[in-house]
Parts: structure tokens; C-alpha cells; sequence
């Protein structure tokens, strides 16, 4: 059953703005670790980092709440299969309401132009989860997740 659809786009030069502002203090308040190297190793990586941005918010979409007390932005990860698949981990609060709201999988897409990061997220409970897709992944999940990030 779909719990929740959400969607979002940026401008990319704000999220470079604020990149160029706040530098590494913006990028750790944001982005994971794993988030910043996918990001740094691409040629355009304002429009990653863009890109990853209306991924978290479209997620919290599919909550129903947007970003609520006890949810910070690192609590929602993106990290892509080597198909360049990207694939969802929750963590921390982000976590907790998933499991209260009983989301078993969260599926999402980004794509982006020269000026725009958009991102849309589909959440679903255990009943409709089809088998080839993606679970959602969470800390308490056990995953070999050596095939999910890019080799690069």
C-alpha cells in the first residue's frame, strides 16, 4: 500500500549558494559523509548535492510531516546502487517515524537540468512492496552494501 507521495525541486544555484557560504558547516549539517564523496567526485557537483537535497525533503513528504523535531537532514541518505540507481537509508529519527508509520520502503528518483534539482519519493508498507524493488534501509538493517555505492 503507498503510504505517501512527495516530490520537490530546487534552483541549483541556491543550494551552490549556500555551499559557497557556509562551506563544510552546511555540507556535515546537510549531507552524509558518503553523500559529500559521491558529490565531490562529479564534474557539476552542485547539481548532486541539489539533487540529494529534494531527495531528503521529498522523503519527508511521503511522512506526511516534512522535517519535524528529532529529524535532521543526515537522518535521510542517498546513496546509489552501481547502476546509478539511487536508493534510500534512514537512520536516527527519520527511522522511528518510518517504523511508527510502518513505511517498509521508499522509493525515489532525482533528476536535474543546468538549473533545477527535482526528487520524487513514494512510500510504501510491507503489502505492496513487489519483490525487485528496493527495501528501505535502515540502521538496524543487515545489507551488503558494497553493491549499492558507485565504484568510482
Amino acid at each position: 500500500m503507498i503510504v505517501g507521495i512527495g516530490t520537490d525541486i530546487v534552483e541549483i544555484v541556491r543550494i551552490g549558494k549556500m555551499i559557497e557560504r557556509h562551506g563544510d558547516l552546511f555540507l556535515n549539517r546537510v549531507f552524509t559523509a558518503e553523500e559529500v564523496r559521491y558529490c565531490q567526485r562529479r564534474k557539476n557537483s552542485f547539481q548532486h548535492y541539489a539533487g540529494r537535497w529534494a531527495a531528503k525533503e521529498a522523503v519527508m513528504k511521503t511522512f506526511g510531516t516534512g522535517f519535524t523535531r528529532g529529524i535532521h537532514w543526515q537522518d535521510i541518505e542517498v546513496v546509489s546502487k552501481r547502476s546509478g540507481e539511487p536508493v534510500i537509508r534512514i537512520h536516527g529519527g527519520a527511522e522511528d517515524l518510518a517504523q511508527k508509520l510502518r513505511i517498509d520502503q521508499v522509493m525515489i528518483t532525482i533528476s536535474h537540468c543546468r538549473a533545477y534539482a527535482t526528487a520524487t519519493a513514494i512510500a510504501f508498507r510491507n503489502s505492496d512492496i513487489k519483490e525487485s524493488a528496493t527495501p528501505i534501509e535502515t540502521e538496524s538493517a543487515e545489507t551488503d552494501r558494497s553493491e549499492e555505492t558507485s565504484p568510482e
